[in-house]
């Protein structure tokens, strides 16, 4: 994971088209808070994070300080609303999707799959009552993206990556914590019994 992610903010640090905004900002917390997830020792996972981003010229602290904003800015609504503020450019949005929508309209822009991250994570808090299924959010997604002006097939190709992988990601996650515990019950049972399992202790 940090591997993937040092590559694509190298490359993305040397694009002139390229410029921090809420949507990578977002995509980029996302991706390496839902990759990270059973990192140990978990007070390692915020300098792992600061340091990933000023390898590549990046602010960590201020990357976190503006997908927290731009969460919290988003608030609750329709997707009515989400649709009316795209047909209207950005006019009467949160300020983070004002924002992104000026910066894909910019005729340098560079697309990033952390932006596609970002964009759903932005719809899920912003569409949170509305407790929409993964796939059809993700479906959302593409269609919102699509219509703003980015490339529908890259969209659909980088969210649905980014799904498959977190799963995986998850399931491995609970393979670990199974086999930690199932480990930690050994040996317990082992001081319990005063030797190791299979070899019966001398009477």
């Amino acid at each position: 994971m940090v591997d993937e992610l040092l590559v694509e903010l190298h490359l993305l640090s040397r694009q002139k088209g390229f410029q921090s905004d809420p949507l990578f900002a977002v995509g980029l917390v996302q991706v390496f808070d839902g990759f990270a997830r059973g990192y140990r020792p978990e007070n390692q996972k915020g300098p792992l994070f600061e340091a990933l981003c000023a390898s590549s010229g990046y602010d960590g602290p201020d990357l976190r300080r503006q997908c927290a904003e731009a969460l919290a800015a988003m608030g609750r609504h329709s997707q009515q609303d989400v649709r009316q503020w795209i047909e209207a450019q950005g006019e009467g949005a949160p300020t983070p999707v004002a924002t992104a929508l000026a910066s894909i309209r910019r005729p340098d822009f560079h697309y990033s799959r952390l932006m596609a991250v970002g964009l759903l994570a932005l719809l899920e808090q912003a569409l949170a009552d509305d407790a929409m299924e993964p796939q059809a959010l993700r479906q959302l997604a593409h269609d919102i993206g699509a219509s703003i002006g980015l490339l529908r097939d890259r969209l659909d190709k980088d969210l649905s990556l980014y799904a498959s992988n977190l799963e995986k990601m998850s399931m491995a996650v609970e393979l670990m914590e199974e086999t930690v515990a199932a480990e930690r019950r050994r040996r317990e049972r082992q001081e319990i019994t005063g030797s190791p399992e299979g070899v019966p202790s001398a009477s």
